[in-house]
Formats: structure tokens, C-alpha cells, sequence
């Protein structure tokens, strides 16, 4: 219900606003493209963004998903639109990693696109098929160890956050579990709880009402301390894996060349849409923590992230596809 909320809420983002003055930007609808499916916490949050954009620029602002390529189709449409922030992309934390998933890149994520404004981020949670006899992490370890092929990670994409956790957690607990890639969060929860699939990391509002539905248990949660969304769910420092927190965030994206007078009165809007208290209360109660911060503190945090993830994909010897 509340995840219906969310989307319903952000919805409005259709909605036409008077234009203003002729010449100043902006004075027609703006486009933000997700480069994948709709209905998934990164469209979610791309409508949500698209709403306050709109609510606070007084123009409309439609929301066009684009999916295919692991983001590049709809990442490719926005570099290839005129420069000059009517076509901007909602995407996540995923979009930075695209020359370290993908063999042959057609697009820089870092050099070519400016982050316009981080958005809200969510703790991954670490999930399994609920009818496996084993209930805790050291369970589902030793069993791993003892039967490799019977065990399997499902991941929405390579390069997400899920597919990062997957692969820290092999590396802290000295399991070798394959690392499946779907195209989305959806197919690869369906073959969890089909029993196709055995484990997952996923954000909190994916996940939790699976849990809570029997569909798939909880194993632990990737944050410093329990969510009061589910304090029963035990943190995976808890489980003894220490300094384990990761978090798949949200943003939005311009191209480069997009001035940077323009991207700054974006980041201002976006910035002042999430503080507002009820998007704030709207978040935090499905599992989100909102993010307010400036075009050059985004800039710096998502060097930082992909130099971080990037050592890990290494350290994996993981191979782009």
C-alpha cells in the first residue's frame, strides 16, 4: 500500500504548470528518461524527482521510461538530446558503473553525464528462498561451502548494488556462490521465492513486503544498526560481518554539456523537494533515507563509490559483458 502511494504521489509529475517567461529556462516540458522498466524503486524515485522538478520549476515534466542494454539505450537517448536541460535521466546507483559492466561502453557514466542531485538511498537486504532448511547466515555459509552448485546469488543487474553485495559477501565469508544478472529486481525475486534462485540483496521496499508475505525470508539487513521498518531483521554486522553496509541510491543525471547554471537551479529544486517533511516521512517509512546535498558533493561521493565498487569487481576478477 505504501509503495502504491509513493508511485500514485509521484504520478502528478504528468500534470501541466504554466510555463514561464519566454526565452528563460525553463519554458517547456522537460523530459526525464529511465533508461528501465517502470514500476522499480529506480523509476520510483526518477517519478518522485520528475514531481518536485515540476512542483517547484512551474513547468511539466514527464517521466519516459527507456530500458535495454543495462541502461545504455536510455542513457545514449539523453546524451544524444540538445544540451540544454530539457531532456535530463533519473537512474541509480548503477548508471557510474557502466564502463566496469559492460565490455564495450558506448558512453563515459562519469566524464559525459554531471550528477545533477543525489536523491534517497536504501539499505540492501540479504534474502533467500523461504523453504531452504538453513535460517541464519552461518547456516546458509557452511551449506555453501559444503555444496557450491546448489547455491546461486540472483542480482537485478550486474554492476547493482545487489551484485556488489553479493560479492562482498562472498569475499568476507570465503563462499564461492555464482553470481546470476537479470534485467530487473522483479524476475529475479520471482525465481528466489520460485526457488530458482537461492539468495538476493535487494532494497527494503522490494523486499520487505515479500518477507512479511512469506514469499521470501529475511536473512539480515546491510546497515550499522536494525531498521525499525523490521527489528527483528538482524543486521548483517550482527551476523558477523563487520563494517557490511550497502546501500543502492538514487539520482539525477544531465549531460555534461548541459550549463552549469542550469543544473545548479535543478540540484536547488530537487534539494528542496526532498527536505520537505512529508517526503521525508513518505521515504523513511519505506525504507528510503532521503539525500540533500550539493552538484559538487554528488560529484565527489560517486568518484569515490565507483573507485570503491570498481576494487571490488577487480578483486572479484569479475569480467565485463
Amino acid at each position: 500500500m505504501q509503495r502504491r502511494h509513493l508511485l500514485a504521489g509521484a504520478a502528478g509529475a504528468i500534470v501541466a504548470r504554466p510555463a514561464l517567461a519566454q526565452g528563460a529556462w525553463p519554458n517547456r516540458t522537460i523530459r526525464m528518461i529511465v533508461p528501465y522498466t517502470p514500476g522499480a524503486a529506480t523509476d520510483a524515485m526518477a517519478r518522485l524527482a520528475a514531481q518536485k522538478l515540476q512542483e517547484k520549476l512551474g513547468v511539466t515534466v514527464v517521466v519516459e521510461n527507456r530500458p535495454g542494454a543495462n541502461g545504455a539505450v536510455g542513457s545514449q537517448a539523453v546524451l544524444q538530446s540538445p544540451a540544454d536541460g530539457y531532456t535530463i535521466m533519473g537512474s541509480a546507483s548503477i548508471h557510474p558503473m557502466a564502463r566496469h559492466v559492460m565490455k564495450a561502453a558506448p558512453y563515459d557514466p562519469v566524464a559525459d553525464f554531471i550528477p545533477v542531485a543525489r536523491t534517497a538511498r536504501g539499505p540492501l537486504v540479504l534474502v533467500m528462498n523461504p523453504r531452504l532448511p538453513q535460517a541464519t547466515i552461518p547456516e546458509v555459509v557452511e551449506a555453501a561451502k559444503r555444496e557450491p552448485s546448489k547455491w546461486t546469488f540472483a542480482t537485478s543487474s550486474l554492476g547493482a548494488a545487489g551484485h556488489l553485495g553479493s560479492i562482498e559477501f562472498n569475499r568476507m565469508t570465503g563462499a564461492n556462490i555464482e553470481i546470476v544478472g537479470y534485467r530487473g529486481s522483479a524476475p529475479a525475486l520471482t525465481d528466489v521465492a520460485a526457488g530458482n534462485a537461492q539468495l538476493m540483496f535487494d532494497p527494503v521496499l522490494a523486499t520487505l513486503p515479500m518477507i512479511r508475505g512469506g514469499q521470501l525470508r529475511g536473512l539480515g539487513i546491510a546497515t550499522a544498526a536494525r531498521t525499525p521498518l523490521a527489528p527483528g531483521l538482524p543486521t548483517l554486522v550482527e551476523a558477523g560481518l563487520p563494517g557490511f553496509e550497502f546501500y543502492s541510491w538514487y539520482g539525477v543525471w544531465a549531460a555534461r554539456a548541459v550549463p552549469r547554471e542550469i543544473v545548479d537551479r535543478m540540484n536547488a529544486a530537487i534539494v528542496e523537494g526532498m527536505r520537505e517533511p512529508a517526503v521525508v516521512e513518505r521515504l523513511t517509512g519505506l525504507g528510503f533515507e532521503p539525500v540533500a546535498e550539493s552538484v559538487d558533493e554528488a560529484q565527489r561521493f560517486i568518484v569515490a563509490d565507483v573507485a570503491r565498487n570498481a576494487e571490488l569487481l577487480r578483486i572479484a576478477n569479475f569480467q565485463p559483458e
